[in-house]
């Protein structure tokens, strides 16, 4: 097993083949003492300790985190990359949020060293959170695009993103057209599409904020290019339905106005779908249009509960995101503990290996990147985390007294956060590691 370029993880180590089933295990894959043998960056191979060791790894040339968790690294479905700045911003529901923070914050953008700045610490952020991979809005500006790309390519982190084509209803200094945003887009995507580990996403930001002419352009761009992938909003908030049918009244519903401009498919990820008729969530699931579950934004915002068995039970692919800046944590852990009680209050539940699945594997299917990222198969990326169970006091205390896995993954997705990720790595190449000790006493 000599090489040069491999590297050797040995750690508790845990990774889902498939959607884990909770009552038989299947789909999921835990090793307490296992290795994680990465080659040129990618998965060379995964197994226990002493099988590799027979095998003839050295275990001595292991990289040994013993009292470390090593999973996959998250994945986040809907974040916007401009909004920052403006995250835990007081006191509005979307329309108002969007128009008090989120507009004059995305204003700055037009300078590119601001965008230059925020990209960087946005990718910072990320790795800090254990997240490798995101789907990501930028701002109006085409520069702020190339920005957020450049900094991703530097990093060599596997990201989609997209131009905002926004060309109303909102300030002057934020709005393009339909032909300028089409001219944009083209250029973006050639320059960015498919390039190393990128992926460009047409980005109308939601309905209300396109006119039909830019829409359909979208549409348009989505069918002259090979595996572009669609972002939107939609049904976030009561105001906002409402809104669609006065702006669009010969549409069936929010989703016939997507539908109308073919920005439907299994490669396009709403953020949201909260207030959706029975007939739009079918027709989500017939064109497999994936809907992504922002749960600490819709408490933050007041946007309302997302009913996530009726989702599930209609066939709506369904992923789980932060939505940052309406979200409140770039952490998926906060984020998952969020799902949790929302669920609850609807009288559903989020295993933890469920949940844990989604923000891996699952969020990699969500974005048809299952064959690159999301585990640990052989050939695969080697993107992945290394999660300290005991990184706060409390967390310490509650897992000396989870004697089970479940039990001890439970406890994690509760009441872990960004403390909870102790080093981050790209490609089997360390991107983040935190700082130990960083609890302070004072006597």
């Amino acid at each position: 097993m000599g090489s040069s370029d491999l590297q050797a993880f040995r750690a508790r180590i845990l990774h889902f083949t498939s959607a884990p089933d909770i009552h038989t295990g299947a789909g999921v894959e835990y090793f307490d003492d296992g290795v994680l043998l990465v080659e040129r960056g990618c998965v060379k191979a995964l197994g226990r300790a002493e099988d590799l060791a027979r095998q003839g790894l050295d275990l001595q040339s292991c990289r040994h985190y013993p009292d470390y968790v090593l999973m996959p690294g998250f994945i986040d479905t809907h974040v916007h990359y401009p909004q920052t700045r403006v995250i835990a911003s007081y006191g509005e529901q979307l329309l108002d949020w969007l128009n008090d923070y989120t507009f004059p914050a995305e204003l700055q953008f037009s300078d590119p060293d601001v965008a230059t700045q925020a990209a960087q610490e946005f990718l910072q952020l990320l790795l800090q959170n254990g997240t490798t991979t995101a789907m990501v809005y930028t701002s109006v500006f085409a520069q702020s695009t190339h920005a957020f790309f450049s900094a991703a390519e530097k990093m060599n982190l596997r990201m989609i993103a997209g131009k905002v084509m926004m060309d109303r209803n909102a300030p002057a200094g934020l709005l393009d057209t339909p032909s300028s945003s089409e001219a944009e887009c083209r250029e973006l995507i050639e320059a960015w599409h498919h390039h190393k580990r990128l992926h460009y996403a047409i980005t109308p930001r939601f309905a209300p904020t396109s006119s039909p002419q830019q829409l359909a352009i979208a549409g348009q761009l989505l069918r002259a290019y090979p595996n572009l992938y669609l972002q939107s909003h939609l049904a976030e908030n009561t105001h906002e339905v409402a809104w669609i049918k006065n702006l669009f009244p010969q549409a069936r519903d929010y989703v016939d106005v997507y539908d109308h401009y073919g920005l439907l498919g299994e490669r396009s990820v709403f953020g949201h779908g909260i207030h959706l008729s029975d007939a739009e969530i079918a027709r989500l699931a017939q064109t497999q249009t994936g809907i992504a579950f922002c749960p600490t934004s819709n408490l933050f915002l007041g946007s309302g509960l997302l009913d996530v068995a009726r989702l599930e039970q209609a066939g709506v692919p369904l992923s789980i995101a932060t939505d940052v800046g309406g979200g409140t944590s770039f952490s998926q852990l906060r984020t998952l503990s969020e799902a949790y009680k929302i669920l609850q209050l609807q009288g559903q539940r989020l295993h933890p290996l469920k949940g844990l699945y989604m923000a891996t594997l699952g969020n990699a299917k969500a974005l048809k990147l299952d064959h690159l990222i999301g585990n640990f198969e052989k050939g695969k990326e080697a993107d992945f985390i290394l999660l300290n169970m005991n990184a706060t006091p409390l967390q310490a205390m509650r897992q000396k007294t989870a004697t089970q896995l479940i039990e001890q993954l439970f406890a994690l997705m509760m009441l872990g956060d960004e403390h909870s990720i102790a080093r981050t790595y790209i490609m089997g190449k360390l991107a983040f590691r935190r700082a130990e000790g960083d609890v302070l006493w004072v006597e």
